[in-house]
């Protein structure tokens, strides 16, 4: 975590987010500031934060594979079938232990010889706050979502929209409702994720270029079409693509 002029106005800029919410705003900006601007006391929370967070993540993980495995998990293909079924080890422990492998390949890669790829050369800068960078972007990471948060100008208005944007996700099985919930069989659903792929791709872009007018719209269109996907076209795809494998399928015969 370099305490560079990105990170610090990067953390200006996210934090004071929360001063758009009515009346506890500004109070709760200065809590988690540690006083009235980001400083010593910020830092110093951000880094408990960050130290605290992947303990807590393991915590998850480990509740989510005690639950599972006590009560198994989900049917997204939709279909009754007690033949070709395997134990979960040794064979799904090894193949995931592939997937891991690959992974950590890729990651060390990174980590070891190209430690900078993904950051921003603004960042070896020390922290200043009487210097604001002429562009002040988050990590990649964050930059579709930083892109719907510029693309809409009343100011709490755009912090509800990012985290809708987040939290929409949490009703992914509420508004696709189709019995079979694999898109392996549904060809018009795969057309409709590929442009939202893009489309996230694009807001991934967005989010790293200057404000100016011509992305600010291209920002809101994207915005459009990224709920739009979610409440229009999961639940609409999921009434007309209809499954013929699970109309023949011994659970409903």
């Amino acid at each position: 975590m370099p305490y560079g002029v990105m990170s610090y106005w990067g953390g200006a800029v996210i934090t004071s987010m929360f001063s758009a919410i009515p009346v506890i705003g500004d109070s709760l900006t200065a809590f988690i500031w540690g006083g009235y601007s980001v400083g010593g006391p910020t830092l110093t929370r951000f880094y408990a934060l960050h130290f605290l967070l992947p303990f807590i993540i393991l915590v998850m993980v480990v509740l989510h594979i005690i639950y599972l495995h006590d009560h198994g998990s989900s049917n997204p293909i939709g279909l009754a079938s007690t033949v070709d079924k395997l134990p979960f080890h040794p064979y799904f422990v090894f193949k995931d232990i592939v997937g891991f492998i690959v992974l950590f390949i890729g990651y060390s890669a990174l980590v070891f010889f190209y430690p900078n790829v993904l950051g921003h050369s603004d960042n070896y800068i020390p922290a200043d706050p009487l210097v604001t960078p002429p562009s002040i972007v988050p990590e990649f990471y964050f930059l579709p979502f930083y892109a719907i948060l510029r693309a809409i100008p009343n100011k709490l208005m755009g912090v509800l929209a990012m985290f809708a944007a987040i939290l929409i996700l949490v009703a992914v099985p509420y508004l696709d409702n189709s019995t079979v919930r694999s898109i392996r069989f549904k060809p018009l659903h795969k057309i409709a994720f590929w442009l939202f792929f893009s489309n996230f791709m694009i807001l991934l872009w967005l989010g790293g270029e200057h404000a100016t007018t011509t992305f600010v719209m291209l920002s809101r269109l994207a915005t459009g079409v990224y709920f739009a996907y979610f409440l229009f076209a999961l639940p609409l795809l999921a009434q007309i693509e209809f499954n013929t494998l699970y109309a023949i399928s011994p659970a409903t015969s």
